[in-house]
């Protein structure tokens, strides 16, 4: 028995040899060799819109990547804009709730802390003194008015304004909202001491409060 052994044209390229050669065993006449002339066609159209398929892919990962920059920037504006809060207040509200006429501790730091502030960056300072009790019925008033000037001006802040919103039976985190909104006010200085004694209600503050606020810890 005869064996004819039919070798297939391919293209030159290696890109485009998909198998070496393909035989055919026949106990007939030889047929003519194949041409691959249109299948080469088809592989290169086939190759080209492969390449075009992951070149459209490629460009993905770049606009994640820039999605994830202008996140990044849009971050780090809130964050500049944060710190710039936190550094050009120009008026500062402290906020008296303490019923003790020498003040507590933590009303003496809120002082402290505000006045330091006011002296560093040049701001005005505006005390709010909030009691349910009416002038008349706390005989320790003016005691207390003269503590609250001492402390001040132990911080190397002699001049500021104050404001007296006594018996209104207002919530005071209403009260010093209202004063921080009609004066534009840029930071208010508490001490955590008004929190724990229950003057001002925490969960408050952020609803009335229109600006930063600074809890002083114990």
């Amino acid at each position: 028995m005869a064996f004819a052994h039919y070798l297939v044209a391919v293209p030159s390229e290696p890109s485009i040899l998909t198998k070496a050669a393909l035989f055919s065993t026949s106990s007939s006449s030889a047929s003519p060799p194949l041409s691959f002339n249109k299948n080469h066609s088809d592989l290169t159209i086939s190759s080209t819109s492969l390449k075009t398929k992951a070149r459209k892919l490629s460009i993905f990962p770049r606009f994640r990547r820039i999605g994830q920059k202008v996140k990044a920037k849009a971050k780090e504006s809130e964050v500049s804009l944060a710190a710039e809060a936190f550094t050009n207040f120009k008026h500062l509200l402290l906020p008296i709730t303490d019923t003790n006429p020498y003040l507590s501790e933590g009303t003496r730091e809120a002082a402290a802390t505000a006045a330091a502030l006011a002296k560093k960056y040049g701001a005005d300072i505006t005390v709010v003194v909030i009691d349910e009790r009416q002038k008349d019925s706390f005989p320790e008033h003016e005691t207390q008015m003269s503590s609250i000037r001492w402390h001040l001006a132990e911080g190397g802040f002699q001049e500021f304004k104050l404001l007296e919103r006594l018996g209104e039976g207002s919530k005071p985190t209403a009260i010093i909202g209202e004063v921080a909104d009609d004066l534009n006010l840029d930071l208010v200085v508490i001490s955590m001491e008004a929190i724990h004694s229950k003057h001002v209600d925490a969960n408050l503050l952020a609803e009335f409060i229109p600006c930063p606020v600074l809890l002083l810890p114990l």
